[in-house]
Order: structure tokens, then sequence, then C-alpha cells
């Protein structure tokens, strides 16, 4: 919930920035891009945030291969992905990165809910949410 709440959030306050007089953010696509920045930087820190990391470590599926390792590599292209939304020039390219990102982790996201890990939110929950991310990225494209 957390991060659909980051994206809320600073969509809302770009907004009314742009509202404010702040021509660059006075449109409904760059404030979009700017609050899914605002919801990838804090799901990409969370990565590497000292409380969270093992809870993010522990959603990787067993099967898969140095788990730390997927959870860094993850984190930074969240973060990438972030400032890559507010640099017109890469703004696509990191939209659609992005949608392949969160397509690649999802299972994660089913494993997690399926093994009840701490970080793992029902998975109707969870798949909505997934929804909306992808198509607000999407929204981004046009």
């Amino acid at each position: 919930m957390e991060p659909l709440i980051a994206l809320l959030v600073g969509f809302g306050l770009a907004r009314l920035v742009g509202v404010a007089g702040v021509d660059v953010l006075d449109a409904w696509l760059p404030s979009l891009r700017v609050g899914l920045a605002v919801m990838f930087l804090f799901t990409g820190f969370a990565h590497f945030h000292h409380r969270l990391r093992a809870e993010v470590v522990d959603m990787v599926p067993p099967v898969l291969p140095r788990p730390d390792l997927l959870v860094t590599l993850t984190g930074v292209l969240q973060i990438v992905g972030a400032v890559g939304l507010l640099i017109p020039a890469t703004a696509l390219w990191a939209a659609a990165c992005l949608i392949l990102l969160l397509i690649v982790q999802y299972p994660a996201n089913v494993s997690a809910a399926r093994r009840g890990t701490r970080q793992g939110d029902p998975i109707v929950m969870r798949t909505v949410h997934q929804l909306v991310y992808i198509g607000a990225l999407a929204l981004t494209l046009i």
C-alpha cells in the first residue's frame, strides 16, 4: 500500500506545483512521471534499508540463486528507472524498462504471498497494485 500512497502523493504534489505556476509540471503527464519516480525511489531505496532489506530478500523465490544480489540489482534498476522518468530524453525508455521490471518481479510477489513472508501482500491486492503501476507507466508512453 505504501508504494501506491507514494505514487498518489507524488502525483498530487507535482500537479499542485504545476497549477501554482511551474510550467514544466503544468500537465498531467509530467506530474504522473514525478509520482512514479517518487514511488520507484521509495521502493528502490527499500531494497537497501537496513530494516527492510532482509524482508525484501525473503521475497525472492527460493529456487533463484543469490537472492541478495537480485535484490541489489532490482533496487538499483528501480532507482535508475525513477531518475530516467524525470529526464525527458530517457522517460519513454525508463517507463518501458520499468514495465518489464515489474513483470519480471511479479513471480517474486506471488511466491512471497504464497509463502506468507512479511512483505508478501495478499496476491489479489498485489496483482491490482502491479496492474495500476504498469498502467500508470503505460500512460507515460503516450
